[in-house]
């Protein structure tokens, strides 16, 4: 099947909360080209884009899916949510993740500068703990290629954002974080130094990237820095509860 014909058909599935069959290997294998079928996919969507996601951050799972960097995909309103709602899975989501994100200020987009750890920090308002639900619209399970997430709209079913607090410099990059679902006795720590070393070096690819494809949302905007736990399996159901020490909690009711 042609990628045009494939990417209306997942476009239509992300509309429709439908599944559809598995991309083909020649999309997913090759991450140049994973990328590029996701901004073809993201280009058919005229849904309102709240920010964007850092997908593949943890050092490990990079070297071990033979990727040199993580990949950002964006972030659509309808998969936004505020702490406590209800997420709806079905056996094709992988599980959940616990992240830090940022609120980043819109004059971030009238800079024509790269972004760098010295002058990073100017252009963010706030921080708050999320969760992410991640799975595919496909029927398909288990992650071969970084290509599979980032094809498939970065993997994002929604994100749930705790209460934001306003930046402040802290030790981001070596905070203790836990995901907890006390029903099922599951209780998985974290550490925030897991996403790409730092949160905040993970926060610089995405700004950088979105610079260099020329992205203006002309409004303040969310990144997701990516996870702190990995990606935590649903084996049951109930009330996930994620915390990241100094930033607070977020939770979830998985239904």
């Amino acid at each position: 099947m042609k990628i045009e014909n494939l990417s209306k058909k997942l476009v239509n599935a992300f509309l429709k909360n439908k599944l559809i069959n598995p991309l083909p290997k020649n999309i997913t294998k090759n991450i140049k080209k994973s990328n590029e079928f996701r901004k073809l996919c993201e280009s058919k969507i005229k849904k309102e884009i709240i920010g964007f996601k850092a997908g593949g951050t943890g050092i490990p799972v990079l070297k071990k899916l033979k990727e040199k960097e993580p990949f950002y995909a964006s972030v659509y309103k309808q998969n936004f949510l505020k702490s406590g709602k209800s997420v709806k899975i079905n056996k094709y989501t992988l599980g959940v993740e616990l992240e830090v994100c940022y609120l980043i200020k819109k004059k971030f987009f009238l800079s024509s500068q790269k972004i760098s750890k010295n002058n990073i920090t100017k252009y963010i308002s706030h921080m708050a703990p999320c969760i992410e639900v991640v799975g595919y619209r496909q029927r398909k399970k288990g992650i071969k290629y970084l290509g599979d997430l980032c094809s498939d709209f970065g993997a994002n079913i929604k994100f749930l954002i705790g209460q934001k607090k306003k930046y402040k410099k802290i030790n981001i990059g070596n905070l203790k974080t836990n995901i907890t679902n006390k029903k099922n006795n599951l209780f998985i720590n974290g550490n925030t130094n897991t996403v790409y070393i730092n949160p905040l070096n993970s926060l610089r690819f995405v700004l950088n990237k979105i610079k260099k494809d020329r992205i203006n949302l002309k409004k303040n905007f969310y990144v997701f820095t990516g996870s702190t736990v990995g990606i935590v399996p649903l084996k049951n159901k109930g009330i996930y509860i994620g915390k990241i020490e100094k930033l607070g909690s977020v939770k979830t009711l998985i239904k």
